[in-house]
């Protein structure tokens, strides 16, 4: 059985990447079942949601049955995991269905994760389970509530397969949503054979797909290097506002675009902890919550490497020498980017030499406080309305932060700002809601194990509206109770 609707597939990957990729088909579910559609995101897509949520859309979405126009198949990649390089990852669970021109004109693929064994699977079985597919349903949802560019959940399926994963586990498929699935790995698999003429194909296919404006540049592959360094440094400042930690930060899971990726171990912080690590297998810490602008550096030099034969063929001192000054510039970039989003959070306005220091030293007396960093900047706000005991029970010493609050203050007032106005705008860009550990692992435990989905859609749609408090919700602005412990997660999908 297969919808009714006709899709206008428009798959350049698929026309122009010849070799970059193998055609492949996902395996037979037995009894595909839709446990969310994304109705909002199907007419943004220009999809029909009434045909979609119906047994032709569940096999549509676990890969059994694809609609005229889709041309599956497995794209190749590499990639550095955990400061190691792979020559060889690729979609080994994952299936690119084909690409569609969405109502505002912009190109998106439509993926599946979880549909098979592929070429590239590596001895997996290609499949995906409940929990993590949900987890990656609700964490996109939440980042693009929050403004963060970000991957999309069109809907998760249940296949009707138990799947071993420590025990039997109910097998799903996401079906997900991108600008695209160009990773730094993708370039670093041809880089890595010498394949300069695939590499060149690559680029100017991600060049005429994600930043057209550079096609008539005298060297459009260092302005590649430039934009994608300037996507990075905002997505990273972006995640480090709201507290979020990706867990596995490697160079396959680093897109192109700029959007979130591959949720796999991640999770928000609590408590502001620069060394907060949730991922089982992080066992150094190398993709820590502090650490994450200092690895995004990292990849981007090693995705200016694969670039280098490009911007200068002819010299490949003078390459080394722009691609460093450019991955060079990299800090000051995010920094800009982090600072301008701090001060939005604290409702500064204009330029104060001084407000770099003035957030530094929120940081600072921030520091083993155990404060809660969600609730943080929302308790600023009502302090800025003269409301700070809120604020104060949020430290184990309220001394820690009185200081800071009276210059902060005097800031705010400075050039005859209105206190109110301040915080008003500060509630504009501080979540009330955000993904919170134990409500997250709530939602799956339920889910998978109860077959109840009820709290998974109650968290869905408190996180629809992050910034907005409303009545009956306290329990999702709480941090985790003590009993709920250590938080660890797993790569799942």
């Amino acid at each position: 059985m297969t919808i009714r609707q006709t899709i206008g597939f428009n798959n350049s990957y698929a026309a122009e990447l010849e070799g970059f990729y193998v055609p492949w088909q996902g395996d037979k579910a037995p009894d595909p079942v839709i446990v969310h559609l994304n109705t909002p995101l199907a007419i943004e897509l220009g999809l029909d949601p009434v045909d979609l949520d119906s047994a032709g859309g569940a096999a549509f979405f676990a890969g059994s049955e694809l609609p005229n126009g889709a041309e599956p198949l497995a794209q190749v990649y590499a990639g550095h995991q955990f400061g190691g390089f792979s020559q060889q990852l690729g979609d080994g669970r994952a299936l690119l269905v084909g690409e569609l021109v969405d109502q505002n004109g912009d190109r998106r693929d439509i993926h599946l994760k979880g549909s098979g064994r592929t070429p590239f699977s590596r001895g997996g079985d290609g499949k995906a389970v409940l929990g993590p597919v949900l987890r990656e349903y609700l964490m996109g949802e939440a980042m693009h509530a929050l403004g963060i560019p970000t991957t999309r959940a069109l809907a998760a399926v249940t296949t009707g397969e138990q799947i071993m994963r420590d025990g039997l586990q109910p097998g799903a498929v996401l079906a997900r949503v991108a600008s695209s699935h160009l990773r730094v790995g993708t370039f670093q698999f041809f880089a890595a054979r010498g394949e300069i003429e695939k590499l060149r194909k690559l680029a100017d296919y991600a060049i005429r797909r994600h930043y057209k404006d550079l096609e008539n540049d005298e060297n459009r592959f260092l302005g590649l290097l430039k934009k994608i360094i300037d996507r990075q440094a905002a997505l990273v400042a972006k995640w480090m506002g709201v507290g979020f930690v990706h867990g596995v930060m490697n160079t396959d899971n680093m897109t192109i675009s700029g959007e979130t990726i591959d949720y796999g171990p991640c999770a928000f912080i609590d408590n502001y902890d620069p060394g907060a690590v949730f991922s089982s297998i992080d066992e150094q810490g190398r993709y820590s919550y502090g650490n994450q602008p200092a690895i995004a550096q990292w990849n981007l030099s090693r995705f200016a490497e694969t670039l280098l034969p490009l911007i200068d063929p002819d010299d490949s001192d003078n390459s080394i020498r722009l691609a460093t000054d450019e991955i060079n510039a990299f800090p000051a970039a995010y920094q800009q980017y982090w600072l301008n989003g701090m001060k939005a959070k604290l409702g500064l306005v204009g330029d104060a030499g001084a407000d770099i220091e003035l957030v530094n030293a929120l940081y600072s007396a921030m520091e083993g406080q155990n404060v809660d960093f969600t609730q943080l900047f929302r308790r600023l706000a009502d302090a800025a309305r003269g409301h700070d005991d809120g604020l104060f029970a949020l430290f184990n010493e309220s001394s820690a932060i009185e200081a800071w609050l009276s210059n902060w203050l005097a800031r705010l007032k400075r050039d005859g700002q209105v206190l109110e106005d301040r915080a008003e705008a500060m509630d504009k860009v501080n979540p009330v809601y955000i993904a919170r550990n134990h409500k997250v692992e709530e939602a799956l435990q339920a889910a998978t194990v109860q077959a109840d989905f009820g709290p998974f859609e109650k968290l869905l749609v408190v996180l629809k509206k992050p910034f907005e408090r409303r009545d009956g919700l306290r329990d999702f602005e709480e941090a985790a109770p003590a009993e709920f412990g250590r938080y660890k997660t797993y790569c799942g999908t």
